[in-house]
């Protein structure tokens, strides 16, 4: 089977992801969590953790050493904290780029001759924040229009290599990740309020299981509203 590395596969997202991914491709669960990666390993039918530390470049060479032909590489991992400007320390500007963008730049940029090899698929998991900033995202929305502006510029690089880049804009999801930022916020917690990380992921699929003549570069999901 062709081999997908999904990063932030731990939870949320990422684990959805490799789930709805699991019938499909062989994969390698990226995370820190080897406890969780483990455990999602042993419900698959062909996984294996890859507890790599995303912001260590050498540990990115080491973990990807190995990897001689990728056919996915799904970026979901990611941070977010909210609140004003006045409170956006740099220490928070540089970890919310060290893990949202520097990371997946390094991971790909390691990693580009696997994929040239498979005529592979970049898909990098944005945000609505990644298309419209809002009073209280600075470090993260700036974080998320940098990768927005990287899968172009990657795409357009790699167009005659035939690897594949998809951005995917979800909505608000009901992860781990959103319950910091609604405490961030102030407000309730109503998981029913948000997309499900199994909508996202199926989003995912339908970009990395298009047929050989299409390239879906970018697909925005929203919350469709209750009835």
């Amino acid at each position: 089977m062709p081999l997908a590395l999904i990063t932030g596969a731990s939870r949320g997202i990422g684990a959805a992801t490799a789930r709805a991914l699991a019938d499909t491709h062989s994969l390698l669960l990226g995370g820190r969590d080897l406890v969780a990666l483990q455990a999602l390993a042993d419900e698959l039918p062909d996984a294996r953790p890859w507890p790599v530390e995303l912001t260590d470049p050498a540990a990115l060479t080491a973990g990807t050493s190995g990897l001689s032909s990728l056919d996915v590489l799904v970026h979901s991992a990611g941070v977010a904290r909210v609140g004003p400007l006045t409170e956006a320390t740099a220490d928070l500007w540089r970890t919310t780029y060290e893990v949202n963008v520097i990371a997946v730049v390094e991971l790909t940029r390691l990693l580009l001759p696997a994929l040239r090899s498979a005529r592979g698929q970049v898909v990098l998991v944005n945000s609505g924040a990644g298309r419209t900033a809002n009073a209280g995202w600075g470090p993260y929305a700036a974080s998320k229009f940098a990768l927005r502006a990287y899968a172009d510029v990657l795409r357009a690089e790699e167009e005659t290599s035939g690897i594949r880049v998809t951005s995917i804009y979800p909505g608000r999801t009901d992860t781990a990740m959103q319950k910091i930022v609604r405490a961030d916020e102030g407000g309730d917690y109503q998981p029913d309020n948000y997309l499900r990380p199994e909508s996202v992921a199926t989003a995912i699929r339908t970009a990395v299981l298009a047929s050989d003549d299409a390239h879906l570069t970018e697909l925005i999901l929203r919350t469709r509203p209750t009835r």
